[in-house]
């Protein structure tokens, strides 16, 4: 007996058997706690199980497949339920969903600190899929990202990897989603609500789903006291969409929360700049500032509200990011565009402030005419938002001309002029006929919006001012039809703006048929009507809204006729001919499109030489 004893001992290490049957022994037994380290994740991520290939990744980063393909990297899949079925399997549930429960309970206690192995705080199950959100960024990548250039595709990855443990990360990327499914041309992947909770169902009516839920779990924490710039983020996709669904209140508050936690956070402050070592990020934030800061301008104009943050900090830089030169260049020059429009025009443009001369005005539409060069480096989607912009904001100003009584019929500046909106929209129709409708329909509502609101001003003016008929001479009427057929083809003009702008045109000019858009010949003398007093009186009290047929300030089409008084007699201004001749030096406008381009592009390449709004410029291409 002893040597059999003896003979075990020498053979190895005592083995004693598990309360479970697993065997162990003095060389594997656990280490202490003070030596553990993290679980290193056993299966493959999202995508690599979906592709099929080994998952080079411990969890706690995106792995190698992911980020060298772009894409986010995440483990939200549920693996395949083992195990032991029937009851046993049901009593497993009911205690994992007990421990769900209290743990969740207790990240409310702590406003929502991170539990680590808590679901996404209060997040409701079944409403996104992998596929959804990629199909979201990627969408937001490739159209919206060169106007908007405030995220990066990797930072956004490992934000998606975090959505289970940050409830900021779930509340932007939730949002982005919400922005993204709003917008008119995006398109969900075939098979996007495969296994999800939610019924199929168009994509705005999913964003609008999608913004519901990250308000509701926004209130769940105190996103004010300590905000990041994922918060501010969050706050621009909110306005974002409730702009695109037209709810300009909710737009508004959403827009100025993001303004002010921008501020807490001390963004509009240059050395606040140098404080982190994350290149990518201080560039982004940078960025972030001056979109808030040309969001909030254009808003001002559009709604009559003050204005909140100022040009305080540098531009971005064109070397900052070698790969994002284009984007960089179009997107210094929107800053550029809108940086004269500070607090003495918006003041005077919401009747705050006095003082306004006819030499500031002259001054700041000389600005608007030469702010963008003959060639503008940027992608298509950024030249179509910056010729547009220019041509809308030499509008607003010549309407703050107007109501101050300083336009005149002998001006020496043009721009001085009562008939300047005609130059305006030649330029417009000019600038707008060489782009691809894509590249504007990307921009949605807010596009549609500055192109009504010159479409509304020009009207206004050929009711009012007399002028001479020449058939085939192309003319204000040609511009009109063509900025009505411009509207009328895009995703939400037919349907939203379209009546608007012919029941004004059939208000202020009832012998001017406007069947299928075609600007008829036949018409009748301009009414004796007063611009100055229609400009100025009826913008008394009345603040612009995307139901108003009329430009900012001016009333509703069905009082629009009702509200001029008073124009001077014809006698007082000369004749002008429906074609060019109506302004000394300024040439006519062929009918047929502009072209785009006369010389091939490197392939792949991105830059590109948009033409000049002036129509007689020959294109050399791209310099």
């Amino acid at each position: 007996m002893a040597k059999m004893l003896l003979s075990n001992l020498s053979s190895g290490p005592l083995e004693v058997p598990s309360p479970r049957g697993i065997r162990c022994s003095p060389t594997n037994m656990p280490e202490s706690s003070s030596s553990t380290t993290p679980p290193i994740v056993k299966r493959a991520c999202d995508a690599c199980h979906r592709r099929k290939v080994k998952c080079i990744g411990d969890g706690s980063r995106p792995c190698k497949n992911c980020t060298s393909a772009g894409l986010t990297c995440t483990y939200n899949a549920i693996p395949q339920k083992k195990g032991p079925k029937g009851s046993r399997a049901k009593v497993i549930s009911e205690l994992r969903e007990t421990q769900r429960q209290s743990q969740l309970a207790a990240a409310q206690q702590h406003g929502f600190e991170e539990a680590p192995h808590s679901p996404a705080y209060l997040r409701k199950a079944g409403l996104l899929s992998m596929e959804m959100i990629t199909a979201c960024v990627d969408f937001f990548f490739a159209n919206i990202y060169p106007t908007q250039p405030i995220l990066h595709r990797q930072k956004v990855g490992e934000t998606i990897g975090q959505m289970e443990q940050s409830v900021e990360a779930y509340c932007l990327v939730v949002s982005l989603c919400a922005y993204m499914m709003i917008q008119p041309n995006m398109n969900l992947p075939q098979g996007a609500f495969q296994d999800l909770e939610v019924q199929p169902q168009p994509s705005i009516e999913l964003g609008q789903l999608l913004l519901q839920e990250t308000l509701r779990v926004r209130k769940g924490y105190d996103y004010v006291e300590t905000p990041t710039i994922w918060t501010v983020i969050t706050s621009f996709f909110l306005f974002g969409s409730n702009f695109c669904l037209d709810k300009h209140n909710t737009a508004w508050f959403h827009l100025r929360e993001a303004t002010t936690l921008a501020q807490i956070m001390g963004m509009h402050d240059e050395s606040h700049y140098t404080l982190s070592g994350d290149v990518i990020e201080e560039s982004r934030k940078r960025r972030l500032y001056w979109l808030l800061f040309v969001t909030e301008r254009a808003y001002a104009l559009q709604q009559h509200r003050p204005l909140t943050l100022q040009s305080t900090i540098n531009p971005p830089r064109l070397d900052e990011d070698p790969s994002e030169t284009v984007e960089l260049s179009g997107f210094i020059h929107l800053v550029n565009l809108f940086r004269p429009f500070d607090d003495t025009f918006v003041g005077l443009w919401n009747k705050a402030r006095t003082g306004c001369t006819t030499d500031f005005l002259a001054r700041l539409q000389q600005q608007l005419s030469e702010a963008l060069p003959i060639y503008i480096q940027s992608t298509e989607s950024q030249a179509v938002d910056l010729r547009t912009s220019q041509q809308w904001l030499r509008t607003m100003v010549w309407q703050l001309s107007i109501s101050h009584g300083y336009l005149s019929s002998v001006a020496n500046e043009n721009a001085m002029s009562f008939r300047y909106p005609i130059e305006i929209s030649r330029d417009l129709v000019a600038a707008t006929s060489g782009f691809s409708q894509k590249s504007m329909e990307v921009h949605g509502i807010g596009l549609i919006e500055k192109l009504f609101d010159v479409a509304c001003t020009l009207t206004d003016v050929m009711s009012c001012v007399p002028y001479e008929q020449h058939t085939f001479e192309y003319g204000p009427r040609d511009y009109l039809n063509q900025l009505m057929s411009l509207i009328s083809s895009l995703r939400g003009g037919q349907q939203r703006y379209m009546p608007l702008l012919i029941s004004k045109v059939n208000e202020a000019m009832p012998q001017m048929p406007t069947h299928g858009f075609s600007m008829g010949l036949n018409m009748g003398p301009p009414s004796r009507l007063g611009m100055e007093d229609f400009y100025d009186s009826a913008s008394q009290g009345h603040a612009h809204s995307s139901t108003d047929s009329t430009p900012f300030g001016s009333p509703p089409v069905s009082s629009a006729t009702a509200s001029m008084v008073g124009f001077p007699q014809e006698s007082q201004y000369p004749p002008v001919s429906s074609g060019m001749g109506y302004s000394e030096g300024i040439p006519p406008v062929s009918s047929a499109p502009m072209p785009m381009y006369q010389h091939e592009l490197p392939s792949g390449s991105m830059m590109r030489g948009y033409p000049t709004s002036n129509p007689m410029q020959k294109y050399e291409g791209p310099s």
